[in-house]
């Protein structure tokens, strides 16, 4: 067995969007000794940020002239195939050479194993792992940082030390087929790996200060986040997954769909820096009703704030007008006193619906009665529950869905006799609602009615 020590030096951080500007490989036999070695600057074709020419010493002016490098494909090809593939940090150095090599024609297939996982089970108890870091803690000569050929020698003396101490045969059981170690971001401990379940449920990425960074649903846990792992992507969230996850975490949710309305409310209250999707502000309105000084009950449409009642909530202005709309048409309100602008209902429609209100020539009482049916109305929109399979046997899980909203999940009791509504209220956790989930329960609802349990606007009445 033989091993291609590599370190490169790029213009970003993750493949798809950067490219090489160093690339340095050592050869050694299965004893460590190096065989063969090979160096060179490469030009990115593309400008080096002002930063990296800072970090590294890299400039543009350095690589104008240096290979591009698919002239040096071929040989780099040849160095790396059927040897294995040695990095600190090993997924990021893997994904650019594959990334390049792929751009050229060549598909790069090894081995890998990445020094900072083997580092921390065969010399464990450092303070850090970088690179740098550790090799000042174990004496090893660290000349030339941050430059492909000084931190390439850097990790070959590692690494032979690591042959050296490797008494469990860490490196060799890395290397199996079946095995998850490489494929692992550097810095996640196997241990929470392993403990994942495979059952549905939300996962949590975790940076070195334990704050999330990410959360996904998944139908199977344990698959799910290997699944994040185990290829290799060169985009950026990939990328920052393996330098920025160092601890997974989990919660088991019964069904997927109890995994999905997590992950939805666990989006927007946590805000996770890796989630792209569902990050977005979402306003609620509604309906209001109130007397004015003349009693006359008036309707209109607003935004909703702590304290304020809303008859019926939207997530979208324009829904709550549509409703607005609908009501006057339908119990024949005036649309002045429902604040309906005079752009939508000119004269000719304000005078066939209005009996007079406006103008004080129908009663309060009369007007009111017709308010008052449109607000029942509202009051009726669909309550129902989901109820699924638990977690555990003697249990079932439910979402329950009151008057048209989301209002919370938990697991209720296998045996549990639904008498009433309100019984699944005191049994769920009340969630915070969105559209996500609102839309995403009703389709469920209506392509699996076996598993709901639907209420009549008359119960609801009498739970209160």
């Amino acid at each position: 067995m033989q091993y291609a020590i590599v370190d490169i030096e790029t213009t970003g951080s993750y493949a798809a969007a950067s490219g090489i500007t160093e690339i340095s490989i050592q050869v050694l036999d299965e004893e460590g000794i190096v065989m063969d070695r090979f160096e060179s600057l490469v030009n990115p074709v593309q400008q080096i940020p002002g930063y990296i020419q800072a970090l590294t010493g890299i400039s543009n002016e350095m690589v104008e002239q240096a290979p591009l490098f698919e002239a040096i494909a071929a040989e780099v090809y040849q160095l790396l195939q059927d040897r294995v593939f040695v990095a600190h940090s090993v997924n990021f150095d893997y994904s650019f050479v594959k990334s390049q090599l792929s751009y050229c024609g060549y598909e790069l297939d090894t081995h890998k194993l990445c020094t900072v996982r083997l580092s921390r089970k065969i010399l464990p108890g450092h303070a850090s792992y970088s690179l740098g870091r550790l090799c000042e803690a174990l004496g090893i000569t660290h000349s030339n940082k941050h430059r492909a050929g000084g931190d390439a020698d850097a990790t070959v003396t590692l690494f032979q030390l690591l042959l050296k101490n490797d008494t469990e045969q860490h490196i060799l059981r890395s290397l199996k087929r079946t095995s998850k170690e490489q494929a692992l971001p550097p810095n996640v401990p196997r241990s929470e790996f392993e403990q994942l379940p495979y059952t549905p449920g939300v996962y949590y990425f975790h940076d070195d200060k334990g704050k999330i960074v990410y959360v996904g649903k998944a139908k199977n846990i344990r698959y799910r986040v290997s699944s994040h792992f185990s290829n290799n992507s060169t985009g950026r969230q990939k990328q920052n997954f393996m330098r920025h996850v160092y601890h997974i975490s989990y919660e088991e949710c019964g069904t997927e769909l109890m995994a999905a309305v997590k992950e939805s409310t666990e989006i927007k209250r946590l805000w996770p820096r890796f989630n792209a999707s569902q990050k977005r502000r979402e306003d609620l309105y509604g309906i209001i009703s109130y007397e004015d000084q003349n009693g006359y009950l008036r309707l209109g449409v607003d935004k909703t704030v702590r304290g304020k009642v809303l008859l019926n909530s939207f997530h979208h202005m324009e829904g709550a007008k549509a409703s607005l709309r609908q009501l006057v048409q339908e119990y024949e309100l005036c649309p002045r006193l429902c604040f309906i602008g005079e752009a939508l209902y000119d004269e000719k429609m304000h005078r066939l619906l209005c009996r007079g209100a406006c103008e004080k020539r129908e009663a309060p009482d009369v007007y009111n009665s017709r308010v008052l049916q449109a607000v029942a109305q509202l009051e009726n929109l669909p309550s129902f529950a989901i109820v699924d399979k638990g977690i555990h046997h003697d249990e079932k899980s439910c979402i329950l869905v009151w008057k048209g909203s989301f209002y919370g999940m938990g697991f209720i009791p296998g045996d549990l006799q639904i008498e009433r509504p309100e019984q699944l209220r005191e049994e769920v956790t009340p969630y915070r609602e969105n559209s996500t989930i609102t839309n995403m329960l009703f389709a469920y609802a209506k392509r699996y009615p076996s598993k709901i349990i639907r209420f009549e606007p008359a119960n609801l009445a009498e739970s209160h």
